[in-house]
């Protein structure tokens, strides 16, 4: 019966969620969770959580395992604090989600219920680490600023390419920019292969950076 209340109040949720035992086995599954693993719930209920999610911290350490340390926190009394994980869904793709967890109290031969609320930040994750690569070559640069006076020369760069440049550079998408110049994707695209030819390089980024080193932004 508490099974039953459960999945239904987990039904209300925008946030995959779903509920195991301290075994690890699912005892409810809601419609989000469907969306974003590809496993309906008929096929989810019943079977190992760590089989259906794969999760995985930013090292690449398995979390999902036999031995959960999640559900080990929770047998303990612990509070376990929010924490992001790369799940795998039903056909082999990976995802970033955000999870916290609920613990509600489940009958005498079940016992408690632990339930899990995942929140998708696969776009926050790639922007992290856009960020990070960014932030790894200006130190790069940084490292050889002593060497800008020796730049080799470039072939000018047009106002519009550098004001592509400059809205790169405050993280502006591409939708974004042809937006703001009222011109097509494939325009942009085709200023962006200009801008790396002229300025010796193979990436927004690296042109972004290259741009500022030699202070044409």
């Amino acid at each position: 019966m508490l099974e039953k209340q459960l999945g239904d109040l987990l039904m209300g949720t925008a946030d995959a969620a779903f509920a195991v035992d301290l075994n690890g086995d699912v005892v409810s599954w809601n419609g989000a969770a469907e969306c974003l693993f590809g496993y309906p719930a008929n096929f989810a209920i019943g079977k190992p959580c760590m089989d259906l999610i794969g999760g995985r911290t930013a090292m690449r350490c398995i979390v999902c395992r036999e031995s959960c340390a999640v559900l080990e926190s929770v047998r303990r009394g612990k509070e376990v604090a929010e924490f992001d994980l790369q799940i795998r869904t039903s056909s082999g793709r990976t995802n970033w989600v955000n999870v916290s967890l609920l613990v509600v109290a489940g009958d005498r031969v079940r016992g408690p219920l632990v339930v899990h609320f995942m929140r998708d930040i696969q776009r926050r994750k790639i922007d992290e680490d856009l960020t990070g690569r960014i932030v790894r070559m200006a130190r790069s640069l940084a490292a050889n600023e002593d060497e800008s006076s020796g730049l080799p020369p470039i072939h000018p760069l047009t106002s519009q390419e550098i004001k592509i440049l400059l809205f790169l550079s405050t993280g502006m998408s591409s939708k974004e920019i042809a937006s703001a110049l009222h011109i097509s994707i494939p325009t942009l695209r085709n200023h962006l292969s200009h801008v790396n030819k002229k300025l010796n390089t193979t990436s927004r980024i690296e042109a972004v950076l290259q741009a500022r080193r030699r202070g044409l932004i």
